[in-house]
């Protein structure tokens, strides 16, 4: 059994507006702790007409993670900042603050 792309959007599909996950929360909330790569791999394949917020994914250091497609880094930014979640001048969001915790 491995990690796969309906259980990943399932995931980050629960995550609510003004909130923030890490890969890594999403890959342990899985059943699959370590393979936050993974995640990234799965979202990154993530049929763009699925509306999924992708957005509130970001890195353990709580940093929005290099993308290959140019601009996505900025684009996603604008799309958190819109939710209300500040972001630092370097990409950095004070988990303490943002991220989901979920019941």
């Amino acid at each position: 059994m491995s990690l796969d792309l309906k259980t990943v959007m399932d995931l980050v599909a629960q995550i609510p507006l003004g909130r923030v996950a890490t890969y890594g929360q999403i890959a342990a909330m899985a059943g699959f702790p370590k393979h936050a790569r993974q995640v990234g791999y799965l979202l990154a394949r993530t049929p763009e007409d699925q509306h999924l917020p992708w957005h509130r994914v970001i890195n353990a250091q709580g940093m929005i993670s290099e993308r290959r497609k140019h601009g996505y880094q900025d684009y996603q930014r604008l799309l958190l900042e819109e939710e209300g979640i500040e972001v630092g001048l370097h990409g950095k969001i004070k988990l303490k603050d943002y991220q989901w915790q979920p019941d």
